[in-house]
């Protein structure tokens, strides 16, 4: 049966990564804000969701899909530490307008989270059977939001991951590296925040078959390795063959961000694995698969 799938953030690295992945039998829409969406073939609906919060509960309306993927955030932490009442809004209100409207439409939501919710003192990765405990805003807005989601619906889905990367220009972390190592530009990285990096392709395909066998529920999305973004930015060097002496390292106490992060923000994405029948790529695996689609 053909999927008629609405991307609300068409143009965000996992809205434009998923496209290539979806079903080809499935109709897609997508909602675009601030860079235009330029590829042909697929509906796109220019919708500032701060600004005109109503349209996106009309245009799901209109279109009535049978999943919606939202994938909309504010990307910096350190923002919504300084602008609760705007990330309140995007993150837990528009989130609320959008479950509501989803219950009218019968459309299933699947919704991003983040590893923010823990509070990183625990020195494993965190399974979903973890008490969250957000240290930031941001955090505790995703939170919110999650619970949001999961009691509007029982269809619905919430994905937490963490550090997504590919080889899309949309991909920060990675793209910042890259740039400055081949710039000849020192890049300093932390060794006391520690992450699951998460390939954009893997999330995708992930998203294709949570789809496709109807799960529902919290489940972790995230890759296999558990690493610094010091180690992250020495392994992307390696991998890319440039200068390591470029990459230093800096701890979270000498660098002035504004919200604290937890220092584990690992997670254990064996249950959503197992249920999909795919595992997710370990950290060199997925430097790999970046690598050989950047130098094609």
């Amino acid at each position: 049966m053909s999927q008629k799938i609405l991307i609300i953030g068409g143009t965000s690295l996992v809205g434009s990564a998923f496209l290539h992945y979806a079903p080809k039998k499935s109709e897609i829409f997508v909602t675009e804000h601030d860079a235009p969406f330029t590829q042909s073939g697929i509906t796109s609906q220019k919708i500032d969701l701060l600004k005109d919060k109503n349209k996106i509960s009309e245009y799901i309306h209109k279109i009535k899909p049978t999943a919606v993927i939202h994938t909309v955030a504010f990307s910096s932490v350190d923002f919504c530490e300084t602008n609760h009442e705007l990330a309140n809004l995007l993150h837990v209100e528009i989130t609320k307008d959008i479950t509501k409207t989803c219950n009218e439409t019968n459309s299933k939501l699947v919704y991003f989270s983040t590893d923010a919710v823990f509070d990183g003192k625990k020195s494993q990765k965190y399974s979903e059977s973890e008490d969250p405990n957000p240290l930031s805003f941001y955090g505790k807005t995703k939170l919110d939001a999650e619970k949001i989601v999961l009691t509007g619906n029982d269809r619905n889905v919430v994905l937490r991951t963490t550090v997504i990367y590919g080889h899309q220009k949309r991909s920060r972390f990675t793209q910042w590296v890259l740039e400055n190592l081949k710039n000849n530009h020192a890049v300093t990285a932390f060794t006391d925040q520690y992450n699951t990096p998460t390939l954009v392709d893997d999330l995708s395909k992930a998203i294709v078959k949570i789809l496709e066998l109807d799960l529902s529920g919290l489940f972790h999305a995230s890759g296999k390795t558990c690493v610094n973004r010091y180690e992250f930015a020495l392994k992307l060097a390696g991998k890319f063959q440039l200068d390591k002496k470029l990459v230093s390292q800096t701890l979270t106490s000498e660098k002035n961000q504004t919200a604290p992060r937890p220092k584990n923000g690992c997670l254990d994405a064996t249950k959503l694995e197992n249920l999909i029948g795919m595992e997710f790529c370990d950290i060199d695996s997925g430097i790999s698969f970046i690598h050989s689609k950047i130098n094609r």
